[in-house]
């Protein structure tokens, strides 16, 4: 039973992980929050990841990988590289190996707590390009850090196959709605809640939100 273990959760305080922040409580006996200081560009996700694991009571860890600032220059930890989308290509903010580390990272801080459950709120359907958000290399990553330290760890994926509006659709479930809504940071420039409205995290964000609402008929 999932309600007898313990989960980690990577958390960086956006509406995707906390989405599944919410979804782990509900279904793991104890979860631990993990957010991952790599250099981006605004400090208040950091602060906001802070904020919504403390008024939730998890247990909150902030662990510095800087050294992806200095490995893989991007968009999101560099002010002198535009945000932008690629034709045929991953976008500017793609950070090269972060979700990689993020959850190889999660996974050692969880054995030491004899958490076999990870959680990650990556998404195949509304992925942006990333080529580290694929189920594929999710559970690529499973084996092998199974294998790496003879664990036996389960990466679980919530968002994995739900669109944006579904994923409003799952925070609603979950009782969570109008906390992810009004707390929460996905804004590339640092704006939380509804955000800045132009860059492409926002816009995916909105864009689902009205799907949703416009599908309850606007009682929401």
């Amino acid at each position: 039973m999932l309600k007898d273990e313990k989960a980690v959760v990577v958390f960086s305080g956006g509406q995707d992980s906390t989405t599944c922040l919410f979804w782990a409580k509900q279904t793991f006996k104890e979860v631990i929050a993990v957010t991952f200081d790599y250099g981006q560009r605004h400090d208040a996700e950091i602060d906001v990841a802070k904020e919504i694991a403390a008024h939730l009571n998890v247990p909150h860890h902030i662990l510095n990988m800087g050294l992806l600032n200095q490995l893989a220059p991007n968009a999101l930890t560099r002010t002198d590289i535009a945000i932008e989308e690629r034709e045929g290509e991953p976008p500017s903010t793609f950070v090269e190996g972060r979700n990689l580390l993020f959850l190889s990272f999660a996974a050692i801080l969880g054995k030491q707590y004899d958490a076999r459950h990870i959680v990650t709120g990556v998404c195949e359907t509304d992925f942006s390009g990333y080529p580290d958000c694929r189920d594929s290399f999710v559970k690529s990553l499973n084996v092998t850090l199974n294998l790496s330290m003879d664990h036996e760890f389960v990466i679980h994926t919530p968002l994995m196959w739900l669109n944006k509006k579904e994923t409003w659709a799952l925070a609603d479930q979950l009782g969570a709605f109008e906390y992810v809504r009004e707390n929460t940071l996905t804004c590339y420039n640092g704006v939380k809640g509804s955000g800045c409205g132009e860059c492409p995290a926002c816009k995916l964000r909105q864009n689902g939100l009205d799907q949703y609402v416009e599908q309850k008929g606007g009682d929401v």
